[in-house]
């Protein structure tokens, strides 16, 4: 269903196997839609006469019906006679505060990049295309995947400052579905996130191996990507590598459009560097470009921030030297390969398992704090150098109970491919979030 014609086509189809062609051409004949929007469906018919029918007998009809084709309520909206004309749309806000900054203009294009540019400025050109719809944006971080999609906002909106756009990370859908239940709105979560004209999820590889999440967002996407509105979702990896990805959601992402982002080449870094510090008034001289693109090959993010530190040092009367860009780097950038401490894995485990690093050091043994508890000991066992003492320090726990915590997932995941994929996308997670 592309547009509001397509959804009427199907509210009467289902209609028509609940009632006789004469009621159909009697009450539904003249009727015509108007708009679906913020989870109201607008229907006009000619004489308020017949609102009143259809208001008083098929309303409840009509819901279901949408309801069907969504998994979604409507409110239902009969306009009659003359009031079609006095019609307006609600008025939206002029700005996107979140988006602000983030532009196509100031988006460098190379070479590692151009595909994924050339998607985004197809989804702005024509939204809900079919050829650009899910349109799925992945790479490392840093690489402008959250440019891109901010980008998109940005554009759609000074098109159409109408337009419903929604953006969220992940993990804030994520946890927002979360409190909706515990609190109660399931609806005003549905009806917040489905009824839009642009979806834009960041870091998607967050909602991996949340089975109620994953479920909630399957709906959402069929929801606005059944209305022919535009999805846009970005990862730090494909779909296939998401190892506990729904397979509804890898199949629906994988039959739109995929975008990688790789990292930049030389050209496109020193171009980058330039740009940056063209905006920030800072001069830096072809050897000093050249020295940054050659010690900063994987991270545009990084780039940035060095080049930041530059203007900053710049600015208190000191003179740009490949010395002083090596004590940038160093401030900027850790050395060596990133160690996540034992907190950080604690704390990535209890959200993939929806639980809270309390309950995982708490002595609770439900299934999946337990299951927590023994992931727990055994990433950070792998993942850093504590020892089993240490560990179980931290997780209240003796270095024996530790000990077999580790073993059973050993054990475990020498028979359960659920569990392996389970390690895997807690460990890219944990990394993702530190590149």
């Amino acid at each position: 269903m592309n547009s509001i014609e397509d959804i009427w086509a199907g509210v009467m189809k289902i209609l028509s196997e609940q009632l006789t062609s004469v009621t159909i051409r009697t009450w539904f004949e003249d009727c015509r839609p108007i708009e679906l929007r913020n989870g109201t469906f607008v229907l006009y018919t000619e004489t308020p006469f017949k609102r009143g029918i259809i208001q008083e007998r098929f309303s409840g009809t009509i819901r279901d019906a949408l309801r069907e084709l969504f998994s979604s309520d409507f409110e239902l909206v009969i306009l009659a006679g003359d009031e079609l004309a006095d019609y307006g749309e609600e008025p939206t806000e002029d700005s996107l505060p979140e988006m602000d900054g983030y532009t196509f203009e100031n988006f460098i294009v190379g070479e590692s990049n151009k595909f994924a540019h050339g998607a985004a400025l197809g989804v702005v050109k024509n939204p809900g295309s079919k050829a650009y719809n899910p349109l799925f944006i992945y790479g490392n971080s840093g690489l402008g995947k959250t440019h891109l999609l901010k980008a998109i906002g940005s554009a759609i909106h000074e098109k159409d400052p109408k337009a419903r756009i929604m953006l969220v990370k992940g993990e804030e859908f994520l946890n927002e579905m979360v409190h909706s239940l515990k609190e109660g709105q399931a609806e005003e979560f549905r009806q917040k996130y489905r009824q839009v004209d642009l979806f834009l999820m960041d870091d998607i590889q967050f909602i991996s191996g949340k089975e109620g999440t994953q479920q909630e967002f399957f709906h959402t996407f069929e929801s606005i990507y059944n209305t022919g509105h535009q999805i846009v979702v970005t990862s730090d990896r494909p779909p296939r590598d998401m190892a506990t990805l729904d397979d509804r959601l890898r199949t629906r992402f994988e039959g739109g459009m995929m975008a990688d982002i790789q990292a930049p080449d030389p050209e496109l870094r020193i171009a980058i560097i330039r740009d940056k510090a063209e905006h920030m008034g800072l001069y830096l001289n072809d050897d000093v470009v050249s020295y940054i693109a050659d010690k900063l090959v994987n991270n545009i993010r990084q780039i940035e921030g060095v080049v930041k530190k530059l203007s900053a040092y710049s600015g208190m009367g000191e003179i740009i030297t490949r010395r002083l860009v090596d004590k940038a780097i160093s401030d900027v950038i850790q050395s060596g390969p990133y160690v996540p401490t034992p907190e950080d894995i604690i704390a990535e485990t209890a959200r993939y398992f929806q639980v809270t690093p309390e309950d995982i050091k708490s002595i609770r043994r439900q299934k999946n704090i337990a299951t927590a508890r023994h992931v727990s000991a055994y990433l950070i066992r792998i993942l850093t150098s504590c020892s089993l003492e240490s560990i179980g320090a931290v997780l209240n726990r003796d270095h024996a109970t530790i000990n077999s915590s580790i073993k059973k997932i050993e054990r475990d995941m020498k028979l359960q491919q659920d569990l392996n994929n389970t390690i895997r996308d807690i460990t890219s997670n944990i990394n993702s979030r530190n590149r």
